[in-house]
């Protein structure tokens, strides 16, 4: 899903795990189409970017991008692991806003996330790019500005990893998607339908994806309180959705219990510390 972490590399296999999972994740757009097996689709929704996540979203259900919107993130803390969580969450609410086509919200977004790369020593490197956004923004540039929000992503995570930087590296990326399918989890929920269901978490594929960049973190990370509560929640959400239980459609419940957990997990980030 960026292209400097190992995602490209996991490609193949994860297209495998989504066909041998997704036998019970019907797709739907809204055209009402539901005749497409989903192990047809599933390897396309294996190696998505944030962008493609987003679009896909969109063809399937009546999303609502701006409700999706939140309120900016505190003051970024001393902490900076979980500074690069919440840099994750808020490079997801990028493509989120790109998706609602508004240019104000944009660029209110993007000084917050030059705010939390300054606090990752970033924030000089990355502030031309930054600024030029705003501008394509501003100039409703948004063709262009969709390549430029994957591939300053993408050299975030190249500059991290540069510098041995691996656990920042790693974390922006799960905040980014944990944040990606907190949306796409928000948007089933708004519209609960049994087609609209399995794009709560994406693709079994995505989940993975999640689980791996957590189990890629450093054993020091696992240990401290924060990212174990994430662990756990990850773990609880892909039992919901965990084969061979997921044999029938997937129910309300379990669309309700996995709103709850990203959102949970999301608050908990920008909890104002002691």
């Amino acid at each position: 899903m960026s292209a400097p972490s190992s995602r490209p590399r996991r490609a193949l296999c994860l297209a495998i795990l989504a066909g041998l999972c997704a036998g019970a994740l019907p797709a739907a757009d809204n055209q009402g189409a539901t005749d497409t097996p989903a192990a047809d689709v599933a390897p396309a929704l294996a190696d998505q970017t944030p962008a493609e996540f987003l679009d896909s979203l969109a063809q399937r259900t009546k999303a609502r991008w701006r409700l999706l919107f939140r309120p900016p993130p505190p003051t970024p803390p001393t902490d900076r692991g979980r500074a690069a969580l919440i840099l994750g969450s808020l490079l997801a609410d990028s493509f989120l806003i790109w998706q609602a086509g508004d240019a104000q919200q944009f660029r209110n977004n993007n000084q917050e996330v030059l705010s939390y790369c300054r606090m990752l020593g970033l924030g000089e490197k990355l502030l031309p790019r930054l600024m030029a956004q705003g501008k394509m923004a501003e100039s409703s540039e948004w063709k262009e500005l969709r390549h430029e929000i994957v591939e300053s992503h993408q050299e975030l995570i190249r500059m991290l990893r540069e510098q041995k930087d691996d656990d920042p590296a790693v974390l922006i990326d799960l905040g980014l998607w944990l944040r990606l399918v907190e949306i796409a989890s928000s948007v089933v929920v708004e519209n609960d339908t049994v087609e609209s269901r399995p794009l709560c978490i994406g693709s079994p594929a995505i989940l993975q994806e999640i689980r791996d960049d957590y189990n890629r973190l450093s054993m020091a990370k696992h240990d401290e309180s924060l990212i174990k509560r994430i662990g756990t929640a990850i773990e609880e959400i892909s039992a919901l959705w965990r084969a061979p239980a997921q044999q029938t459609a997937p129910t309300e419940e379990q669309v309700t219990k996995t709103h709850d957990k990203l959102t949970e997990i999301l608050l908990v980030l920008v909890e104002k510390q002691g």
